[in-house]
């Protein structure tokens, strides 16, 4: 079992017939994702290899029953994109595309959410299960099937994370990137509670970076309402105040969300926190064994 996509999701991708759409498009599907069709306006009626190429959201839903989404068009017109997919009631949007404009994205979480539906980023990685449906960039032969939830704000730490925890024999039953932009669709704690709910998921790694307090809050969430164990690493310990580290959210601002004061509030939360990415596994293995 999973969360949010599992082998019955049917995908479309908006931007499939584009250079980077067009290799993820086909990346996805060779790594088992079942891509119902593609989105591009002016193109409909074409193929991209067997895949059918629709000019608008509505209509490859109409005809091939998508349930969700993912977005790999220009920043310009991702605010579009989001609005687009939300319009024709796609229940999941992962929204790859870095620089959407703070401002659109202030209109677009609550346009969403008013509708019901889950948006995943953007500039995000996107999310696996494991050998059911990957929806995204991330590099489906490091993951392997399991119960492990991830869920992280940094694309290439998940995947250093992953190795390790693959590498170790512990499979993950969903990894999720959920974007480091200051503000995402879906955050922290509404994946811990997700998690929290599958019954096939044992633990949970949390991959936080410096920036916001999106990680204090769920550490909060976490010592409330989680009875599953949760490891957690925060990234950017040595970064200057004032400095954004990589991510447009990754930034620390008059003090406050600084690594150590997310590890202070992890470790209050009784959240094993690794050091480096490679004591993860061993730090799980534990939590488990305390079960």
């Amino acid at each position: 079992m999973s969360i949010l996509v599992d082998k019955n999701t049917r995908v479309i991708v908006q931007g499939a017939t584009g250079r980077d759409g067009s290799f993820h498009t086909r990346k996805m599907k060779e790594d088992g994702t079942n891509i119902v069709g593609g989105i591009t306006p002016g193109k409909g009626g074409l193929k991209l290899d067997t895949i059918p190429i629709f000019d608008s959201v509505s209509e490859a839903k109409e005809a091939t029953g998508a349930n969700a989404s993912v977005i790999f068009v220009p920043a310009k017109f991702a605010s579009s994109a989001i609005i687009e997919a939300s319009d024709a009631s796609i229940p999941l949007i992962v929204c790859i595309t870095e620089g959407v404009p703070v401002l659109d994205m202030v209109k677009i979480y609550h346009l969403v959410r008013s509708r019901s539906g889950v948006l995943i980023g953007p500039n995000c990685p996107g999310l696996i299960s494991p050998g059911e449906c990957k929806i995204g960039i991330m590099p489906a032969p490091i993951h392997r099937r399991g119960s492990i939830g991830v869920i992280s704000r940094s694309g290439t730490l998940t995947y250093e994370v992953v190795n390790c925890l693959s590498n170790a024999d512990m499979g993950q039953s969903t990894c999720i990137g959920i974007g480091g932009d200051p503000i995402i669709g879906t955050d922290y704690i509404e994946l811990l509670e997700l998690f929290e709910a599958d019954k096939n998921t044992d633990a949970v790694v949390l991959i936080g970076e410096i920036g916001g307090d999106s990680e204090e809050r769920a550490a909060g969430f976490i010592r409330r309402k989680m009875k599953k164990p949760v490891v957690a690493f925060v990234s950017g310990r040595s970064a200057p105040e004032g400095k954004r580290m990589g991510h447009a959210g990754a930034i620390i601002s008059g003090g406050q969300g600084t690594a150590a004061a997310k590890v202070a509030a992890f470790k209050a939360a009784n959240v094993a926190v690794a050091d480096t990415p490679s004591e993860i596994p061993g730090l799980v293995a534990r939590q488990l064994e305390r079960q």
